[in-house]
């Protein structure tokens, strides 16, 4: 018989209001059950690596997008990319994104957004099913988000270019899935959790950097041009 511990974690550790430092008491985390810790997730090679481990020895942002053509995540993990390493390291942070396609999408999606941090895929939705994220759109105001640059048409447009132009004429994963935003570990210990309610319910990710205690990152810098 499954233990309590196993069901899906539908809780708001942290809601939407404006966050502040994770609690270091003894009620600041949940359990992640450790049913969900087992389950795989795949690299880009498809090697299979339990979930927990991602975040066994230190605390881990872990981001679970909607699906890899999205254009509103693919804008999201282009500013994740921007994420110097060394702020990450300065914090003993780790900064990882969850997908839900075949891990043949990992490389290219990765090209695409110049994001170099860790990425893997869940294809079969388990542990966003495990984790509570939402499937369809929830009616809902999520103000302007600092990191979607493209309206919806032009946005949908790439996107379905897309598709069209890609090896795998496929939506690299289920539209329908929201994704959600966990600060993990060590350990299996949940410290924040927000699910998506729909495509622009992210959470601002300065936000979530200052939970961890890692720099503020200016995502409207633009890279300086170098004159050789």
């Amino acid at each position: 018989m499954a233990a309590p511990s196993e069901a899906p974690v539908t809780r708001q550790v942290s809601g939407h209001a404006a966050p502040a430092p994770v609690p270091s008491g003894p009620e600041s985390w949940q359990p992640l059950a450790a049913a969900v810790a087992e389950l795989p997730v795949l690299d880009a090679s498809g090697r299979p690596v339990p979930f927990g481990e991602l975040f066994r020895e230190r605390r881990a942002i872990v981001v679970f997008v909607r699906h890899f053509l999205c254009y509103i995540c693919k804008e999201y993990v282009e500013d994740l990319a921007k994420i110097p390493k060394s702020f990450l390291q300065e914090a003993n942070v780790t900064l990882i994104v969850i997908g839900q396609s075949s891990y043949h999408h990992i490389e290219p999606f990765c090209k695409l957004t110049g994001y170099s941090h860790e990425i893997y895929v869940d294809p079969e939705r388990e542990i966003y099913k495990r984790l509570g994220m939402k499937r369809g759109e929830e009616i809902a105001s999520s103000g302007q988000s600092p990191h979607v640059k493209s309206n919806i048409l032009s946005g949908s447009i790439r996107s379905l270019w897309r598709a069209v132009t890609g090896p795998l004429f496929d939506f690299q994963g289920d539209p329908a899935q929201q994704g959600g935003t966990l600060i993990l570990g060590p350990g299996n210990n949940i410290h924040f959790i927000h699910h998506d309610r729909n495509r622009l319910d992210h959470k601002p990710i300065n936000s979530v950097l200052q939970l961890v205690g890692v720099q503020h990152v200016d995502f409207t810098s633009r890279p300086s041009v170098i004159h050789v």
